[in-house]
């Protein structure tokens, strides 16, 4: 009998498990109840990507998912992905296990830098003595913008249904009920919808599951940082990329949490502190230019995962990715996929 799934939302996560899904059985039927285009995570995220991470919830999915993007000339295409190699900054001692994971995964791709290399080969200042790095020479950043539109041309191409109404209700046996009157029916179905996705489970009656929203934010400064890749620092919470020659995109946490994705405004303080802070770390005076805001969908454990809403054995919930789902999201997504064809 042919299986059919619907899946709520059009953002990174819940293209990729629409994707998985059909390349595991070609015969399902699944519709994508995208609603109309917003502004979203995925359209805003700054797109790091990286095998290390300490969190261990997450630590697999991202050295999975960074050595299938490296081994895929199609996912490196269609995401646009550029290899800059990337530092992760943190306090005390690296966990072996998650270095050895991504020297599994990548031979020769990952190296710890003890305090000397950070401060002389590397252009951070003002570091306590107990910090250290772990450099990864095949990380980078991809646009997870582009890689859900290619997802998404790709799912049209094999046949995937497509409903363009917003999803206002998931009833108990997980139909979708939509903006425009109709109802989406399918035996199973998986939300998806990044920040939407909390009210939209209270409206539907169902838990949230500790799901809520928070906001993230990034800033492109003109700054002379010639040669510095990506890099992530733990330790007080700074992370950025490079943004083109001369310019960087950095960020820090946003303590803005549940808001609604139709009320986000701009942090102005938090840019502040953000240029504060790269004064401080890299010892230059950087130039404030645009900023970029969004809400994604957070969780306290366990990241990006595919969890049961209520208890009908209908309905899923896959999202989670906290800000991070761009590296993670390709892991995730398959082991979701396979979860729900068991």
């Amino acid at each position: 009998m042919t299986m059919r799934i619907t899946v709520v939302g059009a953002g990174l996560a819940g293209v990729l498990l629409g994707w998985r899904l059909r390349g595991l059985r070609p015969d399902v039927q699944l519709t994508l109840v995208t609603g109309p285009p917003r502004p979203d995570a995925t359209g805003s995220s700054g797109g790091l990507v990286r095998a290390f991470e300490p969190a261990p919830s997450n630590a697999e999915l991202a050295a999975e998912s960074m050595a299938e993007l490296v081994a895929s000339p199609v996912l490196r295409r269609w995401s646009a992905y550029r290899e800059i190699g990337s530092t992760y900054l943190l306090r005390g001692v690296a966990d072996a296990g998650a270095l050895r994971r991504v020297e599994d995964v990548l031979p020769g791709s990952v190296a710890l830098l003890d305090q000397p290399a950070l401060t002389s080969g590397l252009p951070f200042r003002q570091l306590d003595r107990d910090v250290v790095g772990v450099a990864e020479r095949r990380a980078g950043f991809l646009s997870p913008r582009r890689l859900r539109d290619r997802v998404l041309a790709d799912l049209r191409r094999g046949g995937a249904r497509f409903h363009a109404a917003p999803a206002r209700r998931i009833a108990p046996d997980g139909s979708v009920h939509t903006g425009d009157g109709s109802t989406v029916a399918g035996d199973v179905t998986v939300v998806a919808a990044g920040a939407w996705t909390p009210a939209l489970l209270t409206a539907s009656g169902l838990p949230a599951s500790g799901l809520r929203t928070k906001q993230i934010q990034y800033t492109r400064f003109t700054v002379d940082l010639p040669g510095f890749g990506a890099f992530v620092d733990e330790t007080t919470g700074l992370y950025g990329r490079p943004a083109g020659t001369g310019t960087f995109l950095f960020g820090l946490p946003c303590d803005n949490w549940n808001e609604s994705p139709e009320a986000l405004a701009l942090d102005r303080a938090l840019v502040t502190r953000v240029a504060r802070r790269v004064r401080r770390q890299f010892g230059v005076d950087p130039v404030v230019g645009d900023s970029t805001a969004s809400l994604d969908c957070y969780v306290d454990e366990g990241g990006l995962r595919l969890r049961p809403a209520g208890a009908t054995g209908h309905i899923y919930t896959f999202t989670g990715g906290s800000g991070g789902a761009a590296k993670t999201a390709l892991a995730a997504s398959r082991r979701a996929a396979l979860a729900l064809q068991a």
